[in-house]
């Protein structure tokens, strides 16, 4: 069984556009105006840009530190 990579799941642009135009399909289909659905979709976007920015800088952290260690050890010895 494969594992499910996450990181690249959530920081998906399809995968947050399909969420965005379900969102908006669903407030449209239930009565809401076109409108609403709208700034549901422009807040889905933003939360999903937020979202991506945030696990993007955490990995080039946890890459930066990775990369420094080795040096570190070699240093020690």
């Amino acid at each position: 069984m494969k594992k499910i990579n996450w990181v690249r799941k959530l920081t998906s642009r399809k995968l947050w556009t399909a969420v965005a135009s379900f969102v908006s399909m669903m407030i449209v289909a239930t009565g809401g105006t076109e409108n609403h659905a709208t700034q549901v979709t422009a807040l889905i976007m933003a939360g999903a840009s937020v979202i991506a920015y945030i696990i993007g800088e955490g990995l080039t952290d946890v890459a930066n530190i990775e990369a420094e260690d080795p040096e570190q050890d070699q240093a020690g010895e």
